[in-house]
């Protein structure tokens, strides 16, 4: 069977041979970064892949969106459809970034419906010749998707519009829901019928595919995705009043690269993934990413741009010139405000025209000289809160045109007809100030429009007779709460809320200076000029691929069921330890070290009462009283706390608080495996964290004779964090002449004397063992946290040393599939305590035998 590969179906359609071979490039560089991919190899069984291995090289994208960027019209004779490029799509236009060797596949909608029995031949055609995978769509589906569960449920709450009433958006549906995960199910199907696992990278787009990813992830474990999302993500006080809050987050997280447009949005984002998952994000090297079950979930933050070919093209046709001229005689000696908006309640028409009327009324000296041009485009959405806006935007504009118009002269200019691209372009060409007062958009680019369309070209100087050698200027005043808004840094920025304000800053920006009209003007144009749409989709994909390059080198598990499915990828060498595997090497060596951590291994976290039960008591005893074996318990409590709990078992060896204090047996004392000369510093560290213990709420601090340990489990994630920095600096520095070491961990922050490590304790075993001139021919260590890391790495560092026998079999096992320095592991407690009863078991076996042969019957 041939690969799932767009170019076989190709073929296929066309009655020809599947064929294979093409070579081409990778991705054009914007950047440093390398992007070294990888093949899957021999680790292909952990992972659904294709049907057969393609040999195509060549580098090709799935673009994933709600709607295909193709235009349909009925042929005149109603027989069948004419397809067109819609050359205003943000899908169609990233093509420039990726270079004509990367072969492109869209999967998505089309605007209009097609009737069943025309579907197959539309597929075909939109295969053949634009490369596009239609989705078709129930109308009644479609509907509950789109228009219910998409516009009437997320749209809004991703706009900060909480559903506190019937009129206020729609209350949560189960049914809309559903309809939503059926239709992103349809398109993981589409998906699935054109991809080559090994080879291809997808990329999906907006919040209307959003648990698309975890489709994708469940049937092709290594697939190479790519999310991003045009709209705002709103804050988690926002977000978390969404039912099925948890499910969205766990399904972007199974894409490899998330996009957003700004910081903002991204940091909104990693708030949900902290509060509701409990996940951290850690920054390396200008790159933030979330550890999510041994995969990094990288976070792409940059705006998208405009496409500046298909701008300049329009600016250069005679009809934008012979608009323009139009518009500045029709404006002749008035100043010409703009606004480009589409009429839905979170662009804000009805509050800019409230500033224009407050400017008119503050400063009437403008009355007669300043028009404010108003375009409307058609909403997108339907519903009683569009036509709420129509409403008020019309009755609005009227208000003002009675109030300070005269024969000759209407201050507000509300074109609610659809204009052409390129009149839309001249309005841009001679507006004076552009304004943009949305309370809440993603990303808006409007003001990227304007800037370019106002730099201008020869033609337009010459129609509008502008002298070439004058530096271009241009205004914005733009809603602080836009997208475009952080990357415009001379931009006018203001509350659209705050109507006042945003009258005195029109007014400020009309009286600014021509020559700081000019240098902000330049300042934009640099940016918007460079920062374009293909910068953007090449600057996406790059990382996109350096966030995938490892995908062949890791061994994948696909766990969870539904829309809790994830995959967990670790190191090829990383396995599960098996119970007959280390029984048997158990029993064919002689000299034999076990060191065990507690809480979490043989104890799981979360039990309340921590106390072992009987079984671990007779586990550890059976152990014990193995003359070849070295039993080591290794924690974190205090001394007090181990001799009470495991006072029966008397040839246990026990390390405390992390190995500062070591008990040889139970009749001999507790000793300090460091010698401290004092604890002073503890008068210093104390007082600084009761003063952080009393500002953040759920903290608590924790003594112990060797050191002091601040805990904020409990407290608010993001302030407990952001204070638990501000502990581990200040403690840095007023310990810095102290013997000890301050440390953050999770949700705690640890100041303990330097050396002190469970680390410690593995190389005091080692070394005791090479002095009795017994060198281990057995290891066996067992931790589940970040602190026993430290002793698996130093039995790891001893294996080629002389602390080991050579042929020794060393188990480094850590508990749960993650990443870890150990080799082995296992799932959990029951399965660890199941283990050391099958060596407990064998103990015993041994030492039946070994009694049966010296006193023979």
């Amino acid at each position: 069977m041939v690969s799932r590969s767009y170019s076989n179906l190709l073929d296929l359609i066309s009655g020809e041979s599947p064929s294979f071979g093409r070579a081409g490039k990778r991705f054009p560089r914007v950047m440093t970064v390398a992007g070294i991919m990888s093949d899957l190899g021999e680790e292909n069984s952990s992972s659904v892949g294709s049907d057969a291995p393609s040999s195509m090289s060549q580098d090709r994208i799935i673009i994933v969106g709600n709607q295909l960027p193709v235009r349909a019209q009925r042929r005149p004779d109603n027989d069948g459809w004419i397809f067109t490029w819609d050359e205003d799509s943000l899908l169609l236009q990233l093509k420039d970034g990726l270079g004509d060797d990367v072969e492109v596949i869209y999967i998505g909608c089309l605007r209009e419906d097609i009737e069943p029995r025309e579907q197959d031949d539309v597929s075909s055609t939109l295969l053949e010749t634009f490369k596009c995978v239609p989705t078709f769509l129930p109308p009644d589906l479609f509907s509950k998707f789109y228009h219910g569960f998409c516009k009437q449920q997320l749209w809004p709450l991703f706009h900060y519009m909480l559903p506190l009433s019937p009129d206020l958006g729609g209350r949560f549906d189960r049914s809309l829901w559903q309809a939503y995960l059926s239709v992103n199910k349809i398109f993981a199907d589409k998906v699935m019928e054109v991809i080559n696992p090994d080879e291809d990278y997808v990329w999906v787009h907006d919040y209307h595919l959003m648990v698309l990813p975890t489709f994708l992830r469940k049937r092709f474990n290594r697939v190479k995705l790519g999310f991003f999302l045009h709209s705002p993500f709103p804050s988690s006080e926002i977000y978390r009043t969404l039912p099925v809050r948890d499910e969205l987050l766990r399904a972007l997280l199974n894409a490899d690269l998330i996009g957003f447009h700004t910081f903002d949005y991204a940091r909104h984002f990693l708030s949900c993934c902290s509060r509701m998952l409990g996940l951290a994000y850690k920054s390396k090297r200008g790159y933030i990413g979330l550890e999510y079950y041994g995969r990094t979930v990288n976070i792409k933050i940059l705006p998208v741009g405009i496409h500046l070919g298909q701008l300049q093209s329009v600016m250069n046709l005679s009809e934008t010139e012979a608009k323009a001229a139009e518009l500045r005689d029709q404006f002749k000696g008035r100043t010409v405000l703009l606004g480009v908006d589409d009429m839905d309640i979170f662009k804000g028409i009805s509050l800019k025209l409230l500033a224009m009327e407050q400017l008119l009324v503050q400063h009437p000296d403008w009355v007669g000289k300043l028009v404010l041009v108003q375009i409307a485009n058609p909403a997108r959405g339907r519903g009683k809160d569009v036509q709420e806006v129509q409403s008020e935007t019309y009755s609005a504009a009227k208000r003002i045109n009675d109030t300070f118009g005269r024969a000759g002269y209407e201050p507000v200019v509300l074109i609610d007809a659809p204009l052409q691209f390129y009149e839309r372009i001249a309005y841009y060409v001679i507006a004076e100030c552009c304004l943009v007062t949305a309370v809440r958009d993603g990303m808006n680019l409007i003001p990227y429009e304007y800037i370019i369309c106002r730099q201008g070209n020869d033609k337009l100087n010459e129609t509008l007779q502008l002298d070439p050698s004058v530096p271009k200027k241009s205004m914005l005043v733009v809603s602080e709460f836009i997208g475009c808004s952080p990357s415009l840094s001379g931009a006018i920025r203001v509350n659209p809320w705050n109507v006042e304000a945003v009258a005195e800053a029109i007014d400020g920006a009309l009286a600014m200076r021509e020559s700081e009209k000019q240098l902000r003007h330049e300042k934009h144009f640099r940016y918007v000029s460079t920062h374009d749409v293909a910068f953007w989709a090449n600057s996406f994909l790059q990382d996109l691929e350096r966030t995938c390059k490892d995908h062949g080198r890791r061994r994948c598990w696909g766990i969870g069921f539904g829309l809790s499915f994830r995959v967990i990828a670790l190191d090829p060498n990383f396995r599960k330890l098996s119970v007959d595997h280390i029984v048997s090497a158990y029993k064919r060596t002689k000299n034999r070290a076990i060191l065990l951590d507690y809480d979490g291994t043989m104890m799981p976290q979360t039990s309340i009462n921590k106390t072992p039960n009987p079984e671990s008591i007779d586990i550890l005893n059976s152990l014990c009283q193995d003359p070849k074996n070295v039993v080591f318990l290794v924690s974190g409590k205090g001394k007090d706390t181990l001799s009470k709990w495991f006072s029966a078992c008397p040839k246990l060896v026990i390390a405390a608080e992390h190995g500062y204090f070591l008990r040889q047996k139970d009749d001999v004392g507790w000793e300090a495996c460091v010698p401290i000369a004092d604890f002073d510093w503890k008068q210093i560290a104390e007082p600084v964290m009761k003063l952080y213990t009393e500002t953040t709420d759920g903290s608590v601090i924790e003594h112990k004779e060797s050191g002091l340990v601040w805990h904020y489990q409990y407290a608010d994630p993001d302030f407990g964090a952001c204070q638990a920095k501000e502990l581990l600096d200040h403690l840095e520095s007023v310990l810095s002449n102290e013997p000890v070491s301050v440390k953050s961990g999770q949700h705690m922050v640890e100041v303990k004397p330097q050396g002190v490590t469970k680390g410690l304790v593995a190389e005091r075993l080692l070394s005791t063992m090479k002095e009795k001139q017994t060198l281990p021919d057995f290891v066996l260590c067992i931790g589940d946290d970040r602190s026993d890391e430290d002793m698996f790495e130093v039995i790891t560092d001893a294996i080629t040393g002389p602390s080991l026998s050579p042929v020794a079999e060393v188990f480094l096992c850590t508990v749960g599939r993650k990443p870890s320095k150990a080799k082995y592991y296992l799932e959990d407690t029951t399965e660890i305590v199941r283990m050391l009863q099958g060596l407990a078991t064998t103990s015993d076996q041994m030492a039946r035998s070994t009694a049966l042969q010296q006193n023979p019957l």
